[in-house]
């Protein structure tokens, strides 16, 4: 189960990424927001970083205009690591290097067709386990 979230600057770009999972057969939980209405991106980051931290979801994606301020409050949950990525490069180190558990994207910064490729590269991506990545994350932790 893929958890998503977005505030009104994410929401036309949370729609696109819905379609995708919709077509690949991915479960998802929308955690809002339902429509362009103006709303906080913090509580909707907080709500799908907690499905994540509690593990009723495997993994996240948070989207707002830029990404930036709903992966900050992703990342105030303990046990998220929410990587925004505007590549698929990105997303393929995030989940390599850091075993990022919340992909964030924005929705004014990246178009349609790369962000699905970006959400692809992260959906698919495994974690490489090695032991120094293994190191760092456990430092991240502390």
């Amino acid at each position: 189960m893929i958890a998503i979230g977005s505030d009104h600057g994410g929401f036309a770009l949370k729609q696109e990424v819905k379609a995708y999972l919709e077509k690949n057969g991915l479960e998802y939980k929308d955690f809002g927001c339902y429509d362009e209405t103006s709303c906080d991106y913090p509580e909707i980051g907080r709500m799908v970083a907690h499905a994540v931290a509690d593990g009723s979801c495997e993994k996240g994606i948070v989207i707002c205009g830029t990404g930036i301020g709903i992966s900050i409050a992703a990342n105030k949950v303990k046990g998220i690591r929410a990587a925004l990525c505007t590549d698929c490069f990105t997303a393929q180190a995030t989940r390599e290097h850091n075993d990022a558990n919340i992909l964030a994207l924005g929705g004014r910064v990246v178009g349609p067709g790369l962000a699905l490729k970006i959400v692809d590269t992260f959906l698919n991506t495994p974690f490489s386990g090695e032991e120094r990545h293994m190191r760092r994350i456990e430092k991240i932790e502390e």
